[in-house]
């Protein structure tokens, strides 16, 4: 089982820059990965996914301003986050699905701990 650590997090004014990291324990070549936020009183959300191949997809929320990315031969993944909004404060999660052929986009059923974003006016 992976085992995946985030970091990056931090409190920052509206409109800056924060990059999230996502450490794993194994391999991340042969894994979709994501990332998620929640915050109290709101219900969980996907922010970004990338499958196996690199192809990427944005939660409407934050497209055009979160990238996700990774590096296989580091085994991480990352979350570049620009042009921060007060309603991007949450704890943000990385996760991860099963390595290929078990697991894919549709599971991403391995979780970090977390690491916190706060965003000020």
């Amino acid at each position: 089982q992976v085992q995946l650590v985030e970091s990056g997090g931090g409190s920052v004014q509206s409109g800056g820059s924060l990059r999230l990291s996502c450490a794993a324990s194994g391999p991340t070549s042969s894994r979709c990965m994501g990332w998620s936020r929640q915050t109290p009183g709101k219900e969980r959300e996907w922010v970004a996914r990338i499958a196996r191949d690199g192809r990427t997809t944005y939660a409407d929320a934050v497209k055009g301003r979160f990238t996700i990315s990774k590096d296989n031969a580091k085994n991480t993944l990352y979350l570049q986050m620009n042009s921060l909004e007060p309603e991007d404060t949450a704890m943000y999660y990385c996760a991860a699905s099963l390595p290929f052929p078990w697991g894919g986009c549709d599971a991403l059923n391995t979780w970090g701990q977390g690491t916190q974003v706060t965003v000020s006016s």
